[in-house]
């Protein structure tokens, strides 16, 4: 999609050249400025055809002393970014079937365009024209839309100019997000995505990609990620992405991506209702490769690391049984109560092993348990972390990106629960606050580094008719990114905190004198919907 603005208002709007002209108004700002324009909302509202509210739209084809054939009317709820991309989303939806190649987009006169308007706009038309057609050939066609302009102000230019770049490399991130999480479990296996990984480090030289096998897992004793690929066929990857923008002496940010590519729940086996939208399990993976995508893009000044354990959940005989002791990589031992808690079991492992960059901070992302859902629904993620300034940096960030999420509590007397009489640790306690003691659990693999947890098991997919990944939360991750590239002093630094029980270097120095091992894979049996 081409993206592009002009500076044009007033008298000038009637008369842009497009194949659609797109004109958001709101309830206290109704005018454009321009008189063809206005004329045509004061006629539509007065014979109540239109309204200057939210949801509100008008199609007038060919109306006079318009260039473009097509005028469409959009009602916003005030002249915010998000209320923008809402009528313009609205607005995409309705022409995208009509042949519009260009389309053009005005706003209301008092209405102060910015970069985030223009972020807006991009992320609207992305979502408006996606459509998947992987595995489904006799899906409609895309929209036939190439092009899109906003019409702004000599002053907002620059601004405008600036967000239209950064919305177009995240909407390419998140794009690729939505098509992982949308391909079926058969198509996206470990193997897929470390091939879509190296795929990006080969058309961005900015990026560096590393894929870890089994035997190099084993080595590093990684023993918790490996007990939950036990009953797959498919091996599994850990996928190493590094992006060098900053100083070499700079501490990196980290981001952790759940990578399970299907969920049967193993041994603990899910329902089979629903248990199709367990291929999105790996939405975690997919936000990491998606905000690698915009990062490649943007170039920011900064060092950014990212880290994917990547397998399938599956029951056969050679699955790790519910009552099991895995030994993880940072030395913790672990009942495995429950195997569809499995998540966590991946995401430990690769918490520990981040330890080694010294980072600056740790995020991990996963669509880890069903319990987020039950709390926040669909509309924000659950944020966790003990660090006030990084759980504020990332709120602030999801509100700019309209990405949202909501903080969490994660007081240390939830992890109470996780107590084993068999091992240091259980990987599950109670129901109550499941989506708390999950957070508790990875909490105890990252004492050496600043941390923040986003269970985004609520928003990363859609259920129902609208079926299908969302690509959250790389808008969130992309913005929080920028900022810190741009904080200079103040952004995010490394803090002198308590060591983990065991440092991955330790680790690694014990396994070397005695190698976890796992049995080998074998082909799963046939299986039968929650995350873990």
């Amino acid at each position: 999609m081409d993206y592009r603005s002009t500076v044009a208002h007033g008298p000038a709007l009637s008369q842009l050249n497009a194949d659609a002209l797109l004109v958001v108004l709101t309830a206290d700002q109704g005018s454009t400025g321009d008189p063809v324009l206005d004329q045509i909302a004061k006629d539509a509202i007065a014979a109540g055809d239109f309204a200057l509210k939210a949801g509100k739209s008008l199609y007038v084809h060919r109306p006079a002393g318009v260039k473009a054939p097509r005028v469409l009317l959009l009602g916003a709820a005030d002249g915010s970014a998000k209320a923008f991309r809402a009528a313009v989303a609205k607005g995409v939806a309705q022409i995208k079937d009509l042949g519009v190649a260009h389309a053009a987009v005005a706003v209301a006169s008092g209405v102060a365009l910015d970069a985030a308007h223009a972020r807006s706009l991009v992320l609207a038309v992305a979502d408006a024209t996606y459509v998947y057609t992987h595995t489904k050939p006799s899906a409609p066609k895309p929209a036939p839309l190439k092009k899109v302009t906003l019409a702004c102000g000599q002053e907002q230019a620059a601004a405008v100019k600036h967000g239209l770049a950064e919305g177009a490399a995240v909407a390419e991130g998140v794009t690729l997000a939505r098509e992982l999480g949308n391909r079926p479990g058969n198509h996206c296996t470990p193997t897929f995505l470390a091939s879509e990984a190296k795929r990006l480090g080969r058309e961005h030289k900015h990026l560096k990609v590393e894929v870890l096998e089994r035997a190099a897992l084993e080595k590093l004793g990684m023993g918790s990620f490996l007990s939950v690929t036990n009953g797959s066929a498919q091996p599994p990857k850990f996928i190493i992405l590094q992006y060098q923008g900053g100083a070499a002496n700079q501490a990196p940010l980290v981001l952790v991506g759940k990578g399970i590519t299907f969920d049967t729940g193993g041994i603990s086996i899910k329902p089979s209702a629903g248990m199709d939208e367990m291929k999105f399990d790996m939405g975690g993976a997919a936000s990491v490769l998606g905000t690698f995508r915009a990062v490649a893009e943007l170039q920011p000044r900064i060092n950014l690391i990212g880290l994917i354990p990547a397998c399938e959940n599956m029951p056969s005989g050679t699955a790790t049984k519910p009552g099991d002791v895995v030994t993880s990589m940072s030395g913790q031992t672990i009942e495995v109560l429950n195997t569809d808690a499995e998540g966590r079991l991946i995401l430990c492992d690769a918490l520990t092993y981040a330890e080694r960059f010294k980072p600056a901070a740790v995020i991990d992302i996963a669509t880890l348990t069903g319990a987020c859902v039950i709390a926040l629904a669909h509309q924000h993620s659950g944020l966790f972390s003990a660090d006030d300034e990084l759980a504020a940096a990332l709120l602030q960030a999801g509100q700019q990106a309209q990405d949202t999420a909501w903080r969490m509590p994660l007081d240390d007397e939830y992890a109470e629960g996780l107590k084993s009489n068999f091992a240091d640790i259980g990987n599950v306690g109670g129901r109550e606050g499941g989506a708390i003691t999950a957070a508790c659990f990875l909490a105890k693999f990252t004492k050496a580094y600043r941390w923040a947890h986003l269970d985004i098991a609520g928003s990363a997919w859609k259920s129902g008719g609208a079926k299908g990944g969302t690509g959250r939360p790389v808008g969130l991750l992309t913005r929080f990114i920028l900022d810190q590239a741009s904080a200079g002093k103040d952004a995010i630094a490394p803090r002198p905190v308590k060591s983990s029980s065991k440092t991955a270097r330790e680790a690694a120095g014990r396994v070397a004198r005695k190698v976890v091992r796992t049995p080998a894979a074998r082909t799963p049996r046939s299986a039968g919907a929650a995350k873990g």
